[in-house]
């Protein structure tokens, strides 16, 4: 498995406002109160006059470019869980193959788990999944998609435990699958690993050695050994990876619309905060912006 390489970029931390509230929700409320003392001192209405009559003050706007949350923010998601960059995954994903081929070499035992655990992160990057979703998938929630033919039973991923709306039951999705190498790693889980478990009748696609599912406290407790073993930053947390789905497909020029609907947000402004494209790519960006002005010149 190859992740394409480029370009660490920075992280700038959330302000302690994050404690209280979400930066996507703190900007919401921003903009709203801007919005009402534009309109408050919009001379066309005469609130102005009126506040100084009955108060004797007038209203002004005290939201401003640059005391508000996008002007100081760079990066408006959770700096607890930042995307990877493309050699922080690649190190990640291959030292959870490494384990594998340690345990299998030293013939102990683990090497069942370890494989399933590889193979997992391998989904959660490979679908952007969260935590919860992956734990609760089972083998059949993989389906065919007669528009990607080269992925035979794996085309599609039927999440049916996304994310709830408070007092709302889960919501479902349907995920296409985009990354052969994600494709053939789950295959071969499940048709030449999972078997050896010994628990065939078990719908779970990650099962324990002692036939269970796989909790998402079990997940965290791999991913953080992984993580602690590299001495990557402690800031990268399970959401990290799919966080870096939603950054990497931006940085290949996916349309967002589409990496929208796979990661399940309803709203554009609900996948940036999970966007962190590298210096590298807003360069190239940029470049392009300008490369028809200058065509001229």
């Amino acid at each position: 498995m190859a992740v394409d390489s480029g370009p660490p970029g920075r992280v700038v931390g959330i302000a302690d406002e994050r404690e209280a509230s979400g930066a996507s929700t703190i900007r919401s409320y921003q903009g709203t109160v801007r919005l009402f003392t534009e309109l408050l001192i919009d001379a066309r209405y005469g609130w102005g006059p009126a506040c100084e009559e009955a108060f004797g003050t007038f209203p002004v706007t005290i939201c401003h470019e640059w005391n508000t949350l996008p002007h100081l923010q760079d990066y408006e998601g959770d700096p607890e869980a930042r995307p990877f960059t493309r050699e922080e995954l690649q190190r990640f994903l291959d030292y959870a193959d490494d384990q594998v081929a340690r345990a299998v070499k030293s013939k102990r035992k683990g090497a069942l788990a370890a494989y399933r655990d590889a193979t997992l992160f391998k989904v959660v990057y490979g679908w952007g999944l969260r935590r919860t979703e992956t734990s609760k998938l089972d083998v059949v929630d993989f389906g065919r998609n007669p528009q990607a033919r080269q992925f035979g039973r794996y085309g599609t991923l039927n999440v049916r435990f996304g994310k709830a709306k408070k007092g709302q039951q889960p919501r479902r999705r349907n995920v296409l699958s985009v990354m052969d190498w994600a494709v053939e790693a789950v295959a071969d889980y499940v048709e030449n690993v999972r078997p050896r478990f010994g628990f065939p009748d078990h719908p779970a696609l990650w099962i324990t050695e002692r036939g269970g599912r796989l909790q998402p406290g079990s997940i965290n407790d791999r991913f953080e050994a992984y993580r602690d073993a590299l001495k990557l930053p402690k800031d990268l947390v399970p959401h990290s990876i799919r966080h870096s789905y939603v950054t990497h497909l931006t940085e290949d020029g996916v349309d967002r619309r589409f990496i929208q609907q796979q990661v399940g947000h309803e709203c554009d402004s609900s996948l940036a905060i999970y966007t962190h494209v590298s210096d590298d790519f807003m360069n190239t960006s940029l470049h392009k912006a300008l490369a028809p002005a200058f065509a001229g010149a």
